[in-house]
């Protein structure tokens, strides 16, 4: 991991801390300073990632010759530069669990300019697999009990943003994706049917469906919708019956209007006993479409979600931040108007029960009766649990069911919702007031 994946201010702090021996420990809060449109609740992800690249943040040979030659930078902070390592520890919502605005989602405590070089890269990955998990959990909310499928890997923003859609929305309940890599990466079930160049390149449907029968007769989904859906669904019941195929199979259909295709659908493979086939859906899909197709009745049984989800369509960042907030034993923050912040390192405390909003406070306030959300992940520039891809995600997911179970109804509708209230303790709030006001003095 280059040291170089970070912006240049970033680099000239750092170049500057470590000039004037200002190695003191300092904490960073990351949080949301509001939710995006039409969302009630985030869900935390790409933290593994975020772990990963702390570990591996290093400059080598090349990464300090570009320093020196273009940058400018001179050789005592080119060798400061090559002894850096990130060395602190890190405090995490895990990945999964359900949060709100204002609340940290990850708090990094490091020597200074170390903890000023993670910011960066650690904002791109937990905001955007934050994004797009958030997406995701909204579509598994309007599918009810249908399956859901990752089909996004064409339209994201880049190969390694295919993988990262392909984890998030497997944190948030997807069944599988369409990218073969990220199925290995993180252990998620591969799924894929066929497209309409498979079917225009035999001679008619039959002999396409009969093929990809033959050489696929495990689970055989058939793409029907290439010419006339009606009579692909009969070419495909054809085939079905000609070539004897039991066990899963099924139809997805790709275009127009998909509730009334899928009734003619359902009735056309009923009328031939194959009542256990299912329907597939894709095509622009998102919640909305998704939740208009279950109001309406449609007998579709799973959908394949694509770049409504993959590049979070409506709401495709949040307004992420991450600020200082100690330096040593020194709680500090910013009083701009529309970005103060609150000082020193923080917990967020639920209640469970729901009968109260989350608590932002101190981390080292008492959390009573309360769970605390944030907890140690890192300590001395080290992960606390192995690395475990697929296992890392299939405990981010069941974080994430558990949380769905309890978020409160308004806050998971997908209009106008309502997220859970977050207050702050009154022991943050002394802090806040104390600080501000030796600030206000100071300036005055």
């Amino acid at each position: 991991m280059t040291g170089l994946w970070t912006d240049l201010y970033e680099l000239r702090m750092a170049a500057s801390y470590l000039r004037r021996g200002m190695t003191e420990r300092a904490t960073f809060s990351l949080f949301s300073r509001r939710l995006p449109p039409r969302r009630g609740f985030l869900v935390a992800a790409g933290l593994a990632e975020a772990l990963t690249f702390l570990e591996n943040f290093a400059f080598d040979d090349d990464d300090l010759g570009y320093l020196r030659d273009v940058v400018g930078f001179d050789e005592a902070t080119l060798a400061a530069l090559a002894r850096l390592r990130f060395t602190g520890d890190v405090w995490a919502v895990p990945e999964g669990r359900v949060v709100f605005a204002d609340e940290p989602l990850l708090e990094v405590t490091a020597p200074l300019a170390e903890a000023q070089l993670a910011e960066t890269g650690v904002l791109n990955l937990i905001t955007f697999h934050t994004t797009v998990a958030t997406k995701a959990a909204r579509c598994r909310l309007a599918a009810g009990g249908a399956q859901l499928v990752d089909f996004a890997f064409r339209r994201t923003h880049g190969i390694e943003a295919a993988a990262a859609v392909a984890r998030a929305s497997a944190i948030a309940g997807f069944a599988a994706t369409s990218d073969v890599e990220a199925a290995r990466r993180y252990g998620l079930q591969p799924s894929g049917t066929m497209a309409h160049a498979y079917v225009e390149a035999f001679p008619d449907e039959r002999a396409a469906f009969r093929a990809f029968a033959a050489d696929f007769p495990t689970n055989p989904i058939f793409l029907v919708d290439t010419y006339d859906t009606p009579a692909g669904v009969r070419a495909a019941v054809d085939v079905i019956t000609e070539l004897g195929l039991t066990g899963p199979l099924g139809v997805r259909l790709d275009s127009g209007d998909l509730a009334e295709l899928a009734r003619q659908t359902r009735a056309i493979l009923d009328g031939a006993g194959l009542t256990d086939a299912q329907i597939v859906a894709s095509g622009s899909l998102d919640e909305d479409v998704i939740a208009a197709l279950v109001a309406a009745g449609a007998p579709i049984d799973a959908y394949g979600v694509g770049t409504k989800m993959g590049v979070s369509y409506d709401a495709p960042s949040l307004d992420s931040a991450y600020k200082l907030v100690a330096v040593g034993d020194r709680p500090v923050l910013k009083l701009s108007p529309g970005k103060a912040t609150l000082p020193g390192p923080k917990q967020i405390f639920r209640d469970r029960s729901g009968a109260s909003g989350d608590v932002v406070g101190l981390r080292d306030e008492a959390p009573g009766d309360r769970e605390p959300l944030l907890v140690p992940v890192m300590r001395d520039g080290r992960r606390l649990d192995p690395v475990d891809p697929a296992g890392a995600v299939r405990a981010a997911r069941h974080r994430f069911e558990a949380d769905l179970g309890w978020l409160p109804e308004p806050a998971r509708r997908l209009a106008d919702p309502t997220p859970l209230t977050v207050t702050v303790s009154s022991a943050l709030t002394a802090l806040h007031d104390r600080v501000a006001a030796e600030l206000t003095s100071r300036a005055s």
